[in-house]
């Protein structure tokens, strides 16, 4: 029995342009995919017929042969580059030594007794006899690959993401194996490809739907060469080496420190990729860092807040004096210029400290204090609430 005609399955006409079959393939791929039909035989049967024939007809090699001989094979293929086939030199009923047209012909239904007592499909037998097939595509050969970046997280206190500090970690990476210089293989002969079992397509989820996709160790041949016994055909070996890594002053949480080269190792002789340092900085009793700035809370006496002090106040390089105004309110806040953190972008510069004084009350008032205050209010009977209009 003729198989169905591919434009047919798909729906389209036979003149149909490239995206046109692609849109009627993801429409009909959607509608009859196993997943979405489990248990299913005829969508199973359905979803592999469509997806041979958008296979066929998305290839602008394969699609011309198709439209040609009504059916595809790598030989057709040759014997179309030939000039071969109906109506062509040396086509069917052209006489002795031509071609057999194979058009119509139902490949998958057709198989033949085996020596072993099993059967096996004509379509094996022909590309046994004949060469092409997937079975007879050559694994990969590798090519150079980057090696990837690895990050790290590293703690820090307060003090020192503000000043830098150099130090020595332990970072478990990989380079590349000396024995097989990062090929995975020494050579020899192909075998099955454990990580397909031969089939040259592998299953990756996406949702509810899973797809296949070629194989990313043996290229889709179903075949490797046996991996290296050194790196297990990875191409690289483990390695925990001791980084010397220098922090810069001025970093914050989240900031990425790039120590090139001490990533994981690369491919036949490509470069190794690069090892980041994510910083986590921890919090300082008295400062609270916003950007390049940081921000303190000072307290200051009656006294001090009224008559105005020089006051010494604690920064990130130690003490320093700062001078209050008398009659200075608690909440006021005062700018200390190029006291804060070194700048990441310009080490030259560097931001702000703000400091805000916030007026206490003595604990204990003694009988003498408290006879002052009472002059105090005699002589400044003014009422705060009345300026901001609360009586």
């Amino acid at each position: 029995m003729a198989k169905e005609d591919f434009y047919q399955v798909l729906g389209v006409k036979r003149d149909a342009k490239p995206e046109e079959i692609k849109k009627a393939y993801r429409r009909l791929a959607r509608k009859y995919h196993p997943d979405v039909n489990p248990g299913d035989k005829s969508a199973e049967e359905r979803f592999k017929r469509i997806t041979e024939a958008h296979e066929v007809l998305s290839d602008p090699k394969k699609r011309p042969v198709y439209d040609r001989f009504g059916q595809y094979s790598d030989q057709l293929a040759d014997a179309a580059a030939r000039g071969a086939g109906p109506g062509g030199p040396g086509g069917a009923g052209a006489g002795r030594g031509a071609p057999f047209d194979f058009t119509g012909f139902d490949w998958g239904n057709t198989t033949t007794s085996s020596t072993a007592g099993g059967s096996s499909s004509f379509r094996d037998i022909f590309s046994e006899l004949f060469g092409g097939g997937k079975g007879e595509k050559e694994p990969p050969r590798p090519v150079p690959q980057k090696g990837a970046d690895v990050e790290m997280p590293l703690a820090l206190s307060f003090e020192e993401a503000v000043t830098g500090l150099t130090t020595n970690i332990t970072v478990n990476r990989s380079e590349q194996c000396p024995r097989c210089n990062g090929a995975g293989d020494t050579g020899g002969n192909p075998v099955v490809c454990a990580t397909c079992h031969g089939a040259g397509q592998v299953q990756r989820a996406g949702g509810r739907l899973r797809f296949a996709q070629e194989c990313p160790d043996c290229g889709g041949a179903g075949k490797r060469r046996p991996p290296c016994a050194l790196c297990n055909g990875k191409g690289t070996v483990p390695k925990a080496e001791t980084v010397k890594v220098r922090i810069p002053a001025g970093v914050d949480t989240g900031s990425r420190v790039r120590i090139p080269g001490k990533g994981e190792g690369g491919r036949m002789g490509a470069q190794a990729g690069d090892l980041f340092i994510i910083t986590n900085v921890g919090k300082h009793k008295h400062f609270t860092r916003k950007g390049e700035n940081i921000y303190v809370k000072v307290p200051v006496s009656i006294a001090e807040a009224a008559l105005g002090a020089r006051i010494e106040v604690p920064t990130i390089e130690g003490k320093a004096q700062l001078k209050i105004p008398p009659g200075t309110q608690s909440g006021a806040q005062f700018r200390m210029r190029e006291r804060g953190i070194p700048s990441l972008r310009n080490p030259q510069a560097r931001g702000d400290q703000f400091v805000e004084v916030q007026v206490t009350f003595p604990r204990v008032i003694s009988e003498e204090t408290k006879e002052l205050l009472r002059r105090y209010a005699q002589l400044n009977p003014e009422n705060p609430r009345v300026a901001m209009g609360l009586e």
